[in-house]
């Protein structure tokens, strides 16, 4: 089973493990049309995000690509939409009865096209598979009226409606593409450089628990939450924003998820192993101000509350697999292994939902 090659964990995790987790991550993925990916062999995540993106673009294509209505200034024979007299005179349009003006038009030259056309043309210049290649040249050519533009500049944080689930996806897809490659300066080719690099697969890691909750466990209202400091005055600030990557509850139980996607999941202290001190002390942070603010919300003891550290599998001899009992609170270390069948990693998530909560899939 081909693996991926980006650093010493990652290559570890089966491609195709890689597309189910966006398929999580980007719900769209899943629909008609993509499925087909699961069961084909990439050579590297490069070519999988390839292959994700001309799929995507082609399904664009046949139903027609988004449009917006964006606001052009232009000087023409004409007048249409408003009339910039100021213009006008500094152009010396009138001399050739023209006028400057500026309206609005209905166009495809919309940001998340340009995305994916200059995602396109860097992949163009990657090393992927060949016949790949030659089927994302063509279909760039249906791009013609989208313009490009600088990857480096682009914010992400893109607002998109249920109608258009697939531009969301194709956008995470495109950002892991360009974190992904990069410039050389010597022959202006892309390479690869840590594909996916741990930034990137760290947030698709925390993205796939997160997903996987919600669509197998709605009872446990899966949900990244915000937890503030259980001060006792008014004074916050300085004080670090508190976001859970995954918060499980049902009835009086609360379960904290905190995702970790190292390269290391311990360190080497005085010879022995230890979990990584800041990582303990900020689940156990989560799980104290939680139960603190569930306190006074309830004016009586607080439910249970737990956190878990959960690593992805690394290579290390010694892996977290521990349960603490912290000042009566279970703090929990344990390891995902993403180097088996998709079938044993869903596995693995289903028996930490069936300690803690003892409920069996909800779909």
């Amino acid at each position: 089973m081909t693996t991926a090659t980006t650093n010493d964990r990652s290559a570890s995790i089966p491609i195709r493990n890689v597309y189910h987790m966006l398929t999580y991550a980007f719900r769209s993925l899943s629909a008609s049309g993509f499925e087909r990916v699961a069961t084909e062999e990439f050579e590297n995540a490069a070519d999988l995000c390839a292959e994700i993106l001309r799929l995507g673009l082609t399904s664009l294509l046949k139903r027609g690509l988004g449009r917006e209505y964006l606001r052009f200034a232009d000087v023409v024979a004409s007048p249409r939409g408003k009339i910039d007299p100021t213009t006008t005179v500094k152009t010396l349009a009138m001399r050739h009865k023209r006028l400057a003006c500026e309206f609005d038009e209905f166009s495809v030259n919309t940001t998340p096209n340009r995305v994916i056309k200059s995602t396109i043309a860097l992949l163009l210049r990657a090393k992927i598979d060949p016949k790949r290649k030659k089927a994302l040249r063509g279909l760039i050519v249906y791009l013609g009226d989208v313009d490009f533009v600088d990857l480096r500049r682009v914010d992400w944080s893109m607002r998109f409606d249920r109608d258009n689930g697939i531009y969301r996806a194709l956008m995470g897809i495109c950002r892991l593409i360009v974190e992904g490659l990069l410039q050389t300066e010597s022959s202006g080719d892309a390479k690869l450089a840590t594909f996916f690099d741990e930034q990137a697969m760290c947030r698709l890691y925390e993205t796939f628990l997160l997903e996987y909750f919600k669509a197998h466990y709605p009872s446990l209202g899966a949900r990244s939450e915000y937890i503030d400091w259980a001060v006792d005055d008014s004074r916050r600030d300085l004080l670090p924003r508190m976001v859970t990557d995954v918060s499980l509850s049902l009835g009086d139980r609360v379960l904290i998820l905190d995702a970790k996607y190292y390269a290391r999941s311990t360190q080497e202290r005085f010879g022995s192993n230890v979990l990584i001190s800041a990582n303990l002390y900020q689940i156990f942070a989560y799980v104290e101000n939680k139960r603190l603010a569930l306190e006074k919300a309830l004016g009586k003891p607080a439910p249970r509350v737990c956190g878990m550290l959960l690593y992805a599998k690394t290579d290390q001899e010694v892996v977290p697999n521990n349960d603490y009992s912290i000042d009566g609170r279970k703090i929990s270390a344990r390891s995902l292994d993403l180097n088996c069948e998709f079938s044993e990693i869903r596995a693995q998530l289903d028996r930490i939902v069936d300690e803690f909560f003892g409920v069996d899939k909800g779909c």
